[in-house]
């Protein structure tokens, strides 16, 4: 299905580079091409990339382009944007980053691209659905990371609170890739272990909404410190686009869109999906009980909420499929 990996990256920034630098050492793609405003920080992001070719085992190709350069693309990275640090609040970033996507997704359909787009701006659920809104793709061929870093973080820091290896639990994070994020506590297993039977089993009291808080601050945590989130957000963005060109089917939590599951309709949001060579191949209903039900409805109720926001800044008749 695909000949050549080409991904095309829309900004060169914290995030974009390491988003290439991650995909150039695991070998998933074969070209990248930076697109930024600011030609000259694509370029030198382009050749230290470059600088690490040498030291691979595989070869791999990356280069500063232009908006058309991305017709060819098979993927299209969008990590564009800015973070508020004052506010602290995704939700805060809404207008810039629509502002930014009207910008340029136009003009990258006009160009023929019929690829796939992984999105990572902020407030990613939002922005995933407007994405998809102003290029008319499939719902299937948009994708936002969603609560992939979220689930990451969870299983980090239940992993340090059970003394268990993170790759050893299934953990999800679903909802907004915010705030009002939830765990699913009552189907995180330890290696198929029940979470709850293996509290009992191990007799560890661990209280699961402070662990819902701190995987739900952990960004701005780690922003606190450097200023920027970059490495295990590359990761999940990598993840996906393996995923994509193996066609793994694999399951990971990413902004896949409602279509009647969980209960709810027209939204994207953090859930387990199946990603293969079609993009978002299915989304898998997890069983969730009462309380986690009303966490989720509450967190679905605030994506909606801002899209109706988004609606408002956006020109409704840029958009192809609105």
């Amino acid at each position: 299905m695909f000949n050549q990996r080409k991904v095309g990256i829309i900004g060169a920034g914290h995030v974009g580079s390491h988003c290439a630098l991650s995909l150039i050492l695991q070998g998933v793609c074969d070209e990248i091409v930076f697109v930024d405003i600011d030609k000259n920080k694509a370029q030198s992001q382009a050749l230290d990339c470059m600088d690490t070719v040498a030291f691979l085992p595989h070869r791999a190709k990356i280069k500063r382009g232009e908006i058309k350069d991305l017709r060819e693309m098979d993927i299209i990275v969008i990590s564009v944007g800015t973070i508020d640090n004052i506010s602290k609040n995704r939700l805060s970033e809404l207008e810039g980053s629509l502002n930014m996507i009207k910008s340029f997704i136009p003009d990258i359909m006009k160009t023929g691209f019929k690829g796939y787009f992984v999105v990572i701006t902020n407030p990613v659920d939002i922005v995933t659905y407007f994405v998809q809104k102003l290029s008319g793709l499939p719902h299937n061929h948009v994708i936002g990371t969603g609560t992939g870093l979220d689930s990451a973080r969870l299983r980090r820091t239940l992993s340090t609170k059970l003394n268990i290896d993170a790759k050893s639990i299934q953990a999800y994070m679903l909802g907004e890739h915010g705030d009002s994020q939830m765990g699913v506590f009552s189907q995180t297993t330890i290696n198929g272990i029940e979470l709850n039977k293996f509290l009992e089993k191990t007799k560890l009291n661990i209280d699961l909404d402070e662990v819902e808080n701190i995987v739900t601050k952990a960004g701005w945590e780690i922003y606190s410190g450097k200023k920027s989130t970059e490495f295990g957000i590359a990761c999940v963005c990598t993840e996906i686009i393996r995923a994509i060109y193996s066609d793994e089917k694999k399951v990971m939590a990413c902004s896949g869109y409602l279509q009647g599951h969980y209960g709810n309709y027209g939204v994207y949001t953090g859930v387990p999906v199946i990603i293969g060579k079609h993009g978002v191949e299915n989304i898998l209903e997890l069983e969730l009980n009462e309380k986690e039900k009303d966490k989720f409805n509450k967190t679905i109720e605030i994506i909606k909420k801002h899209i109706e926001i988004g609606s408002e800044i956006l020109d409704e008749t840029t958009c192809i499929n609105f």
